[in-house]
């Protein structure tokens, strides 16, 4: 084993390095992995010892022949984006295989790169770009809409004060209603404008009352489980806004359970503490984590990149405005909101700085 040269400069350098670095041999065995790749892989060097090539390869989606070439053309691979599955989780990934000759011995480094992380952080930037060109135009839109909405209103009650007739006051009071209807759907496009008090509070309190709000009308083929961390201590919060928040985005899930086949359908309200979190460009020390989890059919893949915006929504009684008004309260609170979604697997995933 090429353990055995631990000692040497080069081992030394491999066994500090933060780029996970493992080595194949002749026979297409693994027989070097650094400290760096066991974290990434989440196995001990003796388990990872004692796998073949093509087991590495079953964690990747790669096909275990490039590298067999790279020993007989002695040249390198490289693959710039692929996936690494540990843990039933999909890590985007850089890896490249080198062909070396070591004591007479022919040899192939294979070097990985987690992207996984720069990426979301490249695509977050991005969306988080085009979620506030599109909330600026949707917001613009409801002031020109919402000035001429009350003139309407206005109007319409002079003119029912002038009618004898009751039977034509029924039309005058449609427009009314509608004009209310309309002017309350305006105040939801331009959503929360100004930061209120804060003071601090339990968090888990605040998503209890969100929980039992919405088991209140919860359908019966539906179920709610908590997974709470009892640690995470009480912080600077509003807890209005925030409660609101998590309550357009749990009535999101149930929303879209509801439309699924009668079968085991759940949602998990799940609580942890996360350390080292990038929140809108300032690194956060600590940070709760709550996760609301369905295992619905997950989020179509054409509303992934624009979920967040205003007026997106997969169902056709939806107005689109719930998630982007529960993004904006978290953003007021300092912190971030993303989804993950998969077949059977949605987690949207709430990110707080906690001050204490």
């Amino acid at each position: 084993m090429l353990n055995n040269h631990s000692n040497s400069f080069a081992v030394a350098i491999l066994e500090e390095a933060n780029t996970a670095f493992v080595i194949i041999s002749a026979e297409l065995k693994l027989i070097y992995a650094n400290p760096a790749s066991e974290v990434l892989l989440s196995q001990s060097k003796q388990r990872l010892y004692q796998q073949s090539l093509q087991q590495l390869a079953n964690y990747y989606h790669f096909n275990p022949s490039y590298i067999e070439a790279v020993f007989i053309k002695k040249n390198a691979f490289t693959d710039s984006e692929t996936t690494l599955l540990v843990d039933g989780q999909a890590l985007l990934m850089a890896l490249s295989a080198t062909y070396f000759e070591f004591e007479n011995k022919d040899y192939v480094a294979i070097e990985m790169h987690c992207i996984d992380q720069q990426r979301k952080i490249s695509q977050f930037h991005y969306q988080e770009h085009q979620q506030k060109a599109a909330k600026d135009l949707v917001r613009g839109l409801a002031h020109e809409i919402k000035n001429p909405l009350g003139g309407l209103r206005g109007a319409a009650q002079l003119l029912e004060s002038e009618l004898a007739d009751p039977e034509l006051k029924e039309f005058t009071q449609i427009i009314i209603q509608q004009a209310d209807r309309l002017s309350a759907l305006v105040n939801r496009l331009l959503g929360p404008q100004t930061v209120g008090e804060r003071s601090y509070h339990n968090l888990h309190s605040v998503l209890e009352k969100v929980r039992k709000l919405v088991c209140m009308d919860l359908p019966e083929h539906i179920h709610i489980k908590i997974d709470y961390d009892p640690s995470i201590p009480d912080f600077e919060m509003q807890p209005d806004q925030l409660q609101q928040a998590f309550l357009n985005i749990l009535q999101n899930a149930v929303q879209s359970l509801n439309t699924q086949p009668e079968k085991n359908l759940q949602i998990i309200i799940k609580t942890r503490t996360a350390h080292q979190v990038i929140i809108h460009g300032v690194l956060q020390r600590l940070v709760a984590e709550i996760k609301i989890i369905d295992n619905g059919s997950g989020v179509p893949a054409h509303l992934k990149d624009t979920l967040f915006y205003p007026m997106v929504t997969g169902r056709s009684d939806g107005t689109g405005l719930g998630l982007s008004i529960a993004q904006e309260l978290i953003k007021q609170e300092r912190g971030r909101v993303e989804c993950n979604s998969t077949e059977g697997h949605t987690e949207f995933i709430i990110y707080l700085p906690l001050t204490i």
